[in-house]
């Protein structure tokens, strides 16, 4: 077995999780604390929680919710000057994926200094971040426990991909009480951005056994649970369900990295600033039919952890029930069957391709991929 290294943030999970973020900030040494979020996550009552157990513990705190979906270089630029401006000692991030990405990249700066697009790649960060703590609010991202942060390069209009141990969080506060303020689109698309973790981290060339098992279990969870989180937003035990396979899923991939997904959905997000989720899991099955020749073996576990029933079958017909099942799963969930139908053009997909080999993310892909085969997935789910 090659060498690996395992990484993880201390984690606090379960109901009334969030009532520990004040004092988990104290343990870390903060006095006064800069707090990102967005107005959605505003609206939905969660920041106003926080503030009060800030306030309990003492601590002095300054608000800045200039996120947007798929956060932008300039919006990071403008975090780090606030929080230079309020004299904070420690960063909190509480939201989706979005606003945990640009917490942990106003932290970045906020030590290291320059603009954001000098740490595109990996392992690029040189002085320490200040302490950070990041509660989720969405169940998909994994962003509150992973080494990476996504954020968006205005110029070129694609999706910069950062990866270093720096960016992992002191502390993820996991509280499956805050999923019951998202709506049926917004669960469905975090957890299909959960499962493509689980299944990219799984078939990964950087995948080891204590990444596998997190993988296998995050997918077994989602088949089960995803369907009745997006049918119900008070059904607490598939809430409870879905932040911990969020939570796995993101550990998983955060250690094994993702793959062709991930790279070629970067690369629309930037130019098209589209739902991160929901484009994975359009674009699931066909990398998934792509990938196939490179771990058959693999593709019979993925189904199995699905719920489809393999008994008696050839390991070409087991494994293949892997991609019916990630179909019937998005089927459910009514995700679009096209990236057509979200505004891709074929005349972009040239250089979406281009930019797709070259993302961090293609280098643990189990299969080999040039352009052309970028290409070709793109016009198969245009």
């Amino acid at each position: 077995m090659q060498m690996s290294k395992f990484m993880t943030p201390e984690i606090i999970f379960g109901q009334q999780a969030i009532s520990q973020t004040g004092e988990s900030l104290v343990r870390l040494g903060a006095t006064r604390v800069f707090l990102v979020s967005d107005p959605g996550v505003v609206n939905a009552g969660w920041v106003e929680q926080v503030i009060h157990y800030l306030k309990a513990s003492g601590l002095d705190y300054s608000l800045w919710t200039e996120v947007t979906p798929n956060p932008k270089d300039y919006e990071v630029h403008a975090g780090v000057v606030a929080y230079r401006d309020c004299g904070c000692n420690a960063i909190l991030g509480v939201g989706g994926g979005s606003a945990i990405d640009a917490t942990k990249a106003i932290a970045l700066l906020g030590t290291n200094g320059g603009s954001i697009h000098q740490y595109e790649g990996v392992d690029k960060i040189t002085r320490p971040l200040p302490p950070m703590v990041m509660v989720p609010t969405t169940a998909g991202a994994g962003s509150e426990i992973s080494q990476f942060s996504i954020i968006g390069d205005t110029a070129r209009k694609v999706k910069m991909t950062i990866i270093s141990k720096s960016l992992i969080p002191d502390i993820a506060i996991i509280d499956p009480q805050t999923l019951t303020t998202k709506d049926k689109r917004l669960t469905a698309n975090t957890g299909m951005d959960a499962l493509t973790h689980a299944i990219e981290s799984y078939i990964s060339l950087a995948a080891t056994p204590l990444t596998e098992v997190l993988s296998l279990q995050a997918m077994r969870l989602i088949s089960q649970y995803l369907r009745p989180s997006a049918a119900s937003q008070y059904n607490a035990e598939a809430k409870q369900a879905m932040a911990m396979a969020s939570l796995q899923a993101g550990i998983a991939f955060s250690n094994a990295i993702l793959g062709a997904v991930h790279a070629m959905s970067h690369q629309l997000g930037g130019l098209l600033d589209l739902p991160h989720g929901e484009v994975n899991a359009i674009l699931l099955p066909y990398v998934l039919e792509y990938n196939y020749i490179a771990a058959p073996e693999r593709y019979k576990n993925i189904a199995e952890a699905l719920g489809e029933n393999t008994a008696g079958l050839s390991l070409h017909d087991s494994s293949r029930l892997a991609l019916k099942a990630v179909k019937d799963l998005a089927r459910d969930l009514d995700i679009p069957e096209s990236l057509a139908s979200l505004g891709l053009l074929p005349e972009h997909i040239d250089l979406l391709s281009s930019h797709a080999v070259l993302d961090v993310c293609m280098a643990t892909n189990p299969r080999d991929m040039t352009v052309q085969d970028v290409i070709s997935i793109f016009h198969k789910a245009l």
